[in-house]
């Protein structure tokens, strides 16, 4: 995969601790921007998703780099009883518990500190998981993907959604110079970090999408996988079993 793509590039710190410091330093901003970055499509990406998980009607889910919650608050459309959120940074989770709280979730939903690379569950535990564009973030991708197949129950989904690299034009050429240009420059005047959205397009540029993907997934145990991209490739859902 060559080298390790960073927010901060700092000699001194990991992936992960970037990662959670970028996250802590734009959380503030980070719902308005989502959803005016992607104009309110990822909307739509989690609707989807939200459609294949309720398929095998689960009670128990898990949501992985879950941030301020957005994925899990979509997820109780499945009726379950109880949702875990999981994240890094504590800066996106006080948002995120803020925002349960306002629309009485927070009785069901419950947003933890977690690390998705040594989770602290039991082993099969949870009917399901979700993780919305967070797989990209993880300092050891197979490590994380083991995990969370570790504490699915056998037959359970696991549901990931994250963002690819259009081939066709013209979205090719529009999604390009949107996250080149555009992301880069509206995330650094609203979030103050100039960083974090450069980070963006370049870690969608190193992640090993599609086929790729499904190979690791493959790798580390899971079955009957299969992908679903969306809005012309700007993302892509994939789906695999325990």
């Amino acid at each position: 995969m060559g080298t390790k793509v960073k927010p901060y590039n700092k000699e001194t710190s990991s992936k992960k601790e970037e990662v959670a410091e970028m996250f802590d330093n734009i959380s503030k901003r980070y719902d308005f921007l989502n959803h005016f970055l992607s104009m309110g499509i990822d909307k739509i990406w989690r609707k989807k998703a939200v459609k294949i998980l309720k398929k095998y009607n689960p009670k128990i889910i898990l949501d992985i780099a879950t941030g301020t919650g957005d994925f899990a608050i979509s997820a109780m459309k499945t009726k379950p009883t109880k949702i875990v959120g999981l994240d890094l940074s504590e800066g996106m989770l006080e948002v995120g518990r803020k925002k349960m709280k306002k629309k009485g979730l927070d009785n069901t939903i419950e947003m933890i500190q977690g690390d998705s690379e040594n989770l602290p569950f039991e082993n099969d535990y949870f009917d399901g998981f979700t993780v919305g564009f967070g797989v990209r973030n993880f300092e050891n991708l197979e490590k994380g993907l083991s995990e969370m197949l570790r504490v699915l129950k056998p037959g359970a989904p696991g549901i990931i959604l994250e963002f690819s690299k259009p081939k066709k034009f013209p979205v090719k050429q529009s999604f390009n110079f949107y996250s080149k240009y555009i992301i880069p420059k509206v995330g650094k005047s609203i979030s103050k970090d100039s960083a974090a959205y450069s980070y963006l397009p370049e870690s969608v540029a190193a992640f090993p999408e599609g086929q790729d993907f499904i190979s690791i997934m493959e790798k580390v145990g899971y079955k009957n996988i299969k992908a679903k991209t969306v809005s012309g490739g700007i993302a892509t859902i994939y789906h695999g079993e325990k």
